[in-house]
């Protein structure tokens, strides 16, 4: 007899990722190709910078490293490896990472068995993710392999002039007009109501369920990585109490107002083009696409947010607005253009013909003719409010007025002090008003009047002095570790001539520092020089880095940067990752255009060595004769009279290492 199993069985016999895969995929997956697909990167020398994609930022704090494999986000503080990233950013379970990348570099993923507290562990997130992507599955069978769907569904997309390529592209389905039957189907499969309620799915009240999306065609909305986060069902019938168009609820994995619709299948477009067209509904992004015009999203029905915005921000700083021509269009675009602005974004607009819509001019003409058109009629965003509300102001002075007040509203949303100075000089232009005046009332809406006419009355000029920064205590211990760990990363492998330093004594007591030249590799003279001191890390996670890099280094006869992080567990790999990044720091800012120009470790890294070992002897022993000082306050003072001479031998040691350090005692 066969018995079918359940999806929670299936799921609870879930393999592990054999280590083998794992190493083909780090072997094959290159940081800047996974990442170009999230996040417009540009060259910088040897590395890519770009935009955060985990902050709202206008200047590129992103840096990734094509020769380590890693990447760093100076603004959020994240960094790691192509997994990390994956893991942070699309919220990914370390073996989801994996999968995805495999599929990506076309690996075959070979799979051993779990153990028994593994397989049960089950992620509620990854629940609600493996219910809509069975859901948009089950849709599409529907629409292509069922009766009344191909009657009624599939009907309605080729009657909106959609190709069966363009259908499975966009995973395009429907929802039978049954009450239950797709929620039916899914308990049948062994998917838990619970996450059918919670996805939005299924509505459940008291004992009865039913269908959310009964007896519509179904739009699934995917994240920027292809995962299904919800749906969009669009209704057939004239029922007026049933709403045209319905999406999913917000839910753990669905946020509307974080998700553009088509920005799966439009990222790379976007980032290639250095443009995104923005548009209202489903159908345009979709009859777009088909057309040839892939760099296009919609805010799925919803009114444009600054996290839709930013969204976009991490491919392109160029949105072009495409809208209806009615009124109603007209409008919205207006609403949205000053989000844009405030974002640091470029914004143009675009409207179509009298009675289109973007989903029906793209389905009337070719695609080098959309182009032709989008190029010769996308205005600035001034011009097109100029051009739009004169009509309505036309040679009424009042109206006239309201205009330019609502145009300069627009510039003063813009963060960047040129740009708006730019764009009052063209608002003059256009509307034949003075310069001066536009500032004026630029500076009574909240801007920045960087660029405003002096006055005639000239302000005597005053000096204000700005509070004193508070002072931030510098954690020595910590810097001196986490120098040693850099060091040991970038020249572990080198060999230097190193002055070594003997401890003497000579008659009279005196403690003196003697030379001495020895050649060793850096990792064997840090290695020597800290157990000579029996000296561990304070800090656990640079402990924990310092043993497996000098294991790694007595192992192997080459160290790889990137296969020793994609070893390390997350809080250490990204702590790793940070100090390897440090110095692409003084790349992200360009200083060398500045005539900036940061000396290089590589050059003197003998003596580094040597000053960043006796800076921590330094730390070491004055530690030490701060303990004994608080020691010789408890004793009595008969036992004293030792404690004190170890003080006096500390500080003697103290003084010749700050001597060779050129340091003040």
């Amino acid at each position: 007899m066969v018995i079918k199993r359940t999806f929670e069985q299936n799921f609870r016999s879930k393999k592990m990722i054999s280590k083998s895969t794992i190493d083909r995929v780090f072997e094959a997956s290159r940081v800047e190709e996974v990442l170009g697909d999230f996040v417009n990167l540009k060259k910088s020398g040897s590395n890519y910078k770009g935009l955060s994609p985990f902050s709202d930022e206008r200047t590129p704090s992103f840096m990734v490293s094509p020769v380590k494999q890693i990447w760093k986000d100076f603004s959020s503080g994240k960094g790691g490896n192509v997994v990390a990233f994956l893991m942070e950013h699309e919220h990914f379970t370390y073996p989801e990472a994996i999968k995805y990348l495999a599929k990506k570099y076309n690996i075959e993923v070979e799979e051993t068995e779990q153990s028994q507290e593994q397989k049960e562990q089950a992620d509620e997130r990854e629940s609600m993710f493996l219910v809509s992507e069975f859901a948009a599955k089950y849709f599409q069978n529907n629409l292509l392999k069922t009766e009344l769907g191909k009657a009624i569904g599939l009907s309605y997309f080729r009657e909106r002039g959609f190709t069966d390529e363009t259908i499975k592209k966009f995973n395009l389905g429907y929802c039978l007009d049954d009450w239950n039957a797709f929620t039916n189907e899914a308990l049948k499969k062994g998917y838990k109501l619970e996450y059918l309620e919670k996805t939005g799915l299924s509505i459940v009240k008291e004992d009865k369920q039913f269908d959310r999306f009964k007896g519509r065609v179904m739009f699934p909305i995917q994240s920027m990585s292809g995962r299904v986060l919800g749906f969009g069902g669009r209704i057939l019938t004239n029922d007026k109490k049933a709403a045209k168009y319905l999406n999913s609820p917000e839910s753990d994995i669905y946020h509307k107002s974080k998700v553009l619709y088509g920005i799966y299948h439009a990222k790379q477009a976007i980032a290639k083009e250095d443009n995104c067209y923005l548009v209202e509904g489903y159908t345009d992004v979709i009859q777009f696409n088909q057309a040839g015009i892939e760099n296009v999203v919609s805010s799925s029905g919803t009114a444009l947010t600054p996290e839709q915005i930013r969204l976009i921000n991490r491919l392109t700083k160029n949105i072009t607005v495409l809208f209806d021509s009615d009124a109603a269009g007209q409008r919205a675009s207006i609403r949205g253009i000053d989000l844009i602005l405030e974002q640091g974004m470029n914004v143009k607009v675009c409207a179509f013909p009298e009675g289109e819509d973007p989903d029906s001019f793209a389905k009337k003409i070719s695609e080098e003719d959309i182009r032709l058109y989008l190029k010769e009629n996308s205005k600035d965003f001034i011009n097109y409010k100029a051009s739009l509300l004169m009509e309505e102001a036309k040679n009424d002075p009042v109206k006239k007025a309201s205009l330019i007040r609502d145009m300069v509203s627009s510039i003063s949303k813009i963060p960047d002090n040129i740009q708006q100075e730019v764009y009052v000089q063209e608002t003059s232009r256009i509307m034949d008003i003075s310069e001066e005046v536009l500032f004026t009332t630029l500076a009574q809406l909240g801007g920045k009047v960087v660029g405003k006419p002096t006055s005639k009355k000239t302000q005597q000029f005053e000096v204000v002095r700005d509070d004193p920064a508070p002072r931030v205590k510098v954690d020595e211990l910590y810097v001196l570790e986490r120098t040693i760990i850099s060091l040991l990363l970038h020249y572990g492998m080198m060999e230097e001539d190193f002055e070594d330093l003997v401890v003497k004594v000579d008659d009279k007591g005196e403690i003196t520092l003697e030379p001495e030249m020895v050649t060793a590799k850096v990792y064997e003279k840090i290695f020597l020089d800290l157990q000579e001191d029996e000296v561990a890390f304070a800090n656990e996670h640079f402990q924990k880095i310092y043993q497996l890099i000098i294991q790694k280094y007595n192992e192997e006869e080459e160290f790889s940067i990137d296969t020793f992080i994609n070893g390390l567990q997350p809080e250490n790999a990204s702590e790793v990752t940070s100090i390897l990044m440090d110095e692409e720091q003084y790349v992200l800012h360009d200083w060398e255009r500045m005539e900036i120009f940061v000396k290089g470790k590589k050059a003197e890294i003998g003596r580094l060595v040597n000053e960043t070992i006796l800076a921590l002897r330094r730390y070491l022993v004055n530690r030490k004769i701060n303990e004994l000082n608080r020691e010789i306050k408890e004793v009595p003072p008969e036992e004293s009279m030792g404690i004190l001479q170890d003080i006096m031998d500390y500080i003697s040691l103290k003084k010749v290492l700050s001597g060779k350090l050129n340091r003040v005692m």
